[in-house]
């Protein structure tokens, strides 16, 4: 008998049960892309409010309680089991340097670096996790996809041009390029694991993040009060929900059908969101800079896609 072929991690992965994924929902990569682009083009900001009203590393710990509690209960609702094994550890990897590293750098920078230059900095996640992604063998380093990368970068800074010379100290700004970092980490590793199912990953990913956020708070002797007004709750309620809830579980679901570096350009969408949005509800004025730079960053979206489809070129023989 002939001896099956070998493959590698990522073609396993790929080969994996449908059912560990969310198949047959009805929903779309593309619907899911836009979704994860729309909610967090709001997170940013109510990062930002809720830190004004609360201890900021308490309210990401709140935050993840909440979605680790609502995770979890959808989880064992619909019948499925938390992840074992492989897929535990590549979810608990997924939330340590999501959820939980990503996060405290990121609530604790937010206290002075302004959401529109932290937008500015994550929109990096594309280089970084086209990196990442070559190191651990997961996808080709594809020139098209670097230099879009670099163009919706440009197109970012371009949009918030006006923000980058506020007076801003340089450890929160690091805080935040290293919050970025995690962030593209954090999918490739999830993508590097078996497939599962998006609710028990975040899951498993919340629970681990509200563990490594508790800590930093209670390392940084932070107050622990419990939130009771308006600008307490509504922003933990809705980082929990629309955030850790809805957005986390549809980039999980993003992992299992898409190229990690394709998802990772949302981190540039969503400034382009967070514009259109303070143009429509807070009659905010559309600058020729933004609209320049969105349109930068819709183009090199484009052409990200576009460089998935081309056929990988073969490796050069001497």
């Amino acid at each position: 008998m002939k001896p099956a072929p070998r493959t590698s991690p990522a073609t396993r992965r790929t080969d994996a049960a449908p059912g560990a994924g969310v198949r047959g929902h009805g929903l779309g990569p593309t619907t899911a892309f836009a979704a994860c682009s729309l909610i967090w083009g709001s997170t940013f900001l109510v990062i930002s409010v809720g830190n004004d009203a609360m201890p900021a590393l308490w309210s990401a710990s709140l935050r993840l309680l909440l979605a680790a509690a609502v995770l979890a209960a959808l989880t064992f609702a619909t019948g499925r089991r938390l992840p074992q094994g492989a897929a535990f550890r590549a979810a608990a990897q997924f939330g340590f340097f999501n959820m939980g590293l990503g996060f405290s750098l990121l609530y604790w920078s937010e206290k002075t670096v302004p959401s529109g230059l932290t937008a500015v900095l994550f929109a990096t996640i594309p280089l970084t996790t086209a990196l990442f992604a070559h190191r651990l063998g997961l996808e080709r380093l594809r020139p098209l996809k670097i230099g879009a990368a670099v163009v919706a970068l440009a197109g970012v800074g371009l949009i918030f041009s006006g923000e980058m010379g506020g007076p801003v100290t340089p450890l929160p700004l690091a805080a935040v390029v290293a919050a970025a970092t995690c962030a593209a980490l954090s999918g490739v590793l999830l993508k590097r694991g078996p497939r599962q199912h998006a609710l028990g990953a975040n899951a498993v990913g919340a629970m681990v993040g509200l563990v490594v956020c508790l800590a930093a708070s209670l390392l940084l002797r932070e107050p622990h009060p419990l939130p009771a007004t308006g600008p307490e709750l509504l922003p933990i309620v809705y980082l929990a929900l629309a955030g850790s809830v809805g957005a986390f579980v549809l980039f999980a679901y993003l992992v299992n059908r898409w190229p990690v570096t394709r998802i990772s350009f949302v981190s540039v969408v969503v400034p382009v969101v967070a514009l259109s949005l303070g143009a429509a509800f807070r009659q905010e004025r559309l600058t020729g800079a933004g609209l320049g730079g969105s349109a930068l960053v819709l183009a090199a979206l484009a052409v990200a896609i576009a460089a998935d489809r081309l056929p990988a070129r073969a490796p050069h023989r001497t």
